[in-house]
């Protein structure tokens, strides 16, 4: 078994979706997460707040450095995500085709390193 996270890619200078939209989208996705949880494959889910709730600690010449906002500044960030288990990539690519229909974003799939990858 490995562990893959399923990343939620959310387009931060979209508009945002009407209320009711966003109760559907929390619906669809909970459902996905339920069957997750019955199939044996569902470790966790969480969801982020807007990427400028955010704060980067960088490391800078033997000191850190504390900023506002994103990593990275971009319309896309990282707006959810689900961690799972299963036996290989076919099984995480199934299960992110339900989240990215679910949720109605783009599901970046990828694994966890196990330790048997060194760079």
């Amino acid at each position: 078994m490995r562990q893959y996270l399923l990343a939620v890619q959310f387009d931060e200078s979209a508009p945002p979706e009407p209320e009711e939209e966003v109760r559907a989208m929390m619906a669809r996705t909970g459902k996905v997460t339920d069957e997750m949880k019955a199939a044996g494959s569902w470790v966790f889910v969480g969801g982020l707040q807007h990427s400028d709730a955010s704060t980067v600690v960088r490391p800078a010449n033997g000191q850190t450095a504390i900023t506002d906002g994103p990593f990275a500044e971009t319309k896309e960030q990282l707006g959810g995500f689900w961690v799972i288990q299963v036996e290989d990539l076919d099984q995480a690519l199934a299960w992110a085709e339900k989240c990215a229909s679910a949720c109605g974003q783009p599901i970046e799939v990828r694994p966890f390193d196990d330790g048997s990858r060194r760079r």
